[in-house]
């Protein structure tokens, strides 16, 4: 008999207790950044790879129907069979208890009791976007520094690895700016480099780099950052910084050009070096 004809259908025979029942006073994590990790009680729990990949998709996509996660999981495999999958493997998780997943109706999602390292960054998101104390969530300004279930090429696992990338870059660059209107600039910029950590080319944290540095007063330094980027994007990308960050020097700049009557000479930049933006205001440019 196949795991798949030894596993009860729905209503074939009477359900187990629920898992909430059976893991009642346990404390279990499910760690998906950084790899796959379940915990019970601090001690680490042996879960085979397929069933981790149903545990790990129920916790991403909390609620979804038997058949989507059947889809999702056996994409190159028939409806049929995939349910029949799917069933199987819902089947060898209530029986081994190792992690507790919930079903009702058609729906499937992991018991509230388990707690999924990717809620806090979720929450804290939610409450930086919201308006919240950017101190709050700078607290956990490392949660999400490390890649979603790294080494797993599902589709699923890549679209969900991008969403939460770009959560916690945004949430990075809400916590600076908070910060810089509150005027605690150590605070901005920790925030800023941690973003420039997540994604070296991305311009936003970049230009909050600078941004801070301007309202701290610190010329000297708000130009390093910005040539440290335009090399970056030069030697990368072949593209020079937007506008929009270009203009926040040239407003730097502009009163040393006035007492001469005319526009910053690109021949005598303050770094030294010859040629300016093409099309732009007298910014030095370095090659």
């Amino acid at each position: 008999m196949t795991p798949e004809e030894s596993a009860p259908h729905d209503g074939a025979r009477r359900a187990p207790a629920q898992p909430s029942e059976r893991q009642a006073g346990r404390t279990i994590q499910l760690f998906l950044l950084d790899g796959f990790s379940l915990l019970h009680d601090g001690t680490p729990v042996v879960v085979p790879r397929g069933l981790q990949r149903i545990i790990a998709l129920v916790g991403l996509r909390p609620g979804a129907t038997r058949a989507h996660l059947a889809g999702l999981l056996w994409p190159d495999t028939p409806e049929e069979r995939a349910m029949s999958s799917l069933r199987t493997a819902l089947w060898r998780l209530r029986q081994e208890g190792s992690c507790p997943v919930l079903t009702t109706g058609d729906t499937v999602r992991l018991d509230p009791a388990v707690r999924l390292d990717i809620d806090d960054l979720v929450r804290a998101a939610d409450r930086v976007r919201d308006g919240g104390d950017p101190r709050w969530a700078a607290k956990i300004r490392g949660a999400g520094r490390h890649d979603l279930l790294p080494g797993w090429y599902d589709e699923w696992v890549l679209l969900e690895r991008e969403r939460l990338r770009q959560l916690r870059l945004h949430m990075l660059e809400d916590i600076a700016r908070g910060h810089l209107r509150a005027g605690q600039h150590g605070e901005a910029l920790q925030a800023a480099l941690e973003a420039v950590r997540a994604e070296p080319l991305r311009e936003t944290p970049h230009r909050l780099i600078v941004e801070t540095h301007l309202d701290e007063g610190n010329a000297y330094e708000a130009l390093q950052a910005f040539y440290v980027y335009r090399d970056l994007l030069l030697r990368e990308l072949q593209l020079e910084p937007s506008e929009t960050m270009c203009a926040l020097l040239s407003d730097l700049l502009a009163p040393i050009s006035r007492p001469a009557g005319a526009r910053l000479s690109a021949s005598r930049p303050p770094s030294g070096r010859a040629e300016a933006y093409p099309g732009r205001s007298a910014l030095p440019v370095r090659r």
